[in-house]
């Protein structure tokens, strides 16, 4: 199995803390609603919300695929970090074991945040991956984290 590294950094202008709140903690309810077409709905297969839960997230109309599976691995909400696996599900395509995210949110000197992504891709014996796939899922993740900055700053007392 190989593994390739991938970092990212998006800037807001929204503070970590509410951003956090929104794009982490809440994500499972705002997400279908802020872009229903990319996510139907988020269903806990297994625990309480924290680490060492299953989550089941099923993709909408919009979506090439069906659903994946993330595993959370950690969520600290004093520093803003989450760290999760999709473990399952057909965006693995058949050529990835899992990929591992890791992201953060810090604040910025202009009170924004930036979010820090770093994605670990586990392929499947000695499969590549292309630089096309793993920009299709930055592109994703990116427009994902920019409705929910649109959404805060179109509803400033949400969160």
């Amino acid at each position: 199995m190989g593994a390739i590294t991938y970092e990212m950094e998006v800037t807001s202008s929204i503070p970590p803390a509410k951003m956090f709140k929104a794009f982490v903690l809440d994500v499972d309810n705002l997400i279908p609603k802020v872009l229903p077409q990319a996510i139907k709905c988020v269903e806990i297969i297994e625990g309480d919300g924290g680490p060492g839960t299953i989550k089941k997230i099923n993709f909408g109309e919009g979506s090439q695929f069906n659903y994946v599976k993330h595993w959370i691995d950690s969520l600290d909400k004093e520093n803003f970090t989450y760290c999760y696996t999709i473990i399952e599900g057909d965006a693995l395509m058949d050529n990835l074991e899992s990929i591992y995210y890791e992201v953060k949110l810090v604040a910025s000197p202009d009170g924004g945040s930036i979010c820090k992504n770093i994605s670990k891709y586990h392929t499947k014996g000695d499969i590549q991956i292309t630089e096309d796939q793993i920009k299709a899922g930055k592109e994703k993740a990116m427009g994902m984290f920019k409705a929910i900055e649109a959404y805060l700053l179109a509803n400033p007392d949400a969160y």
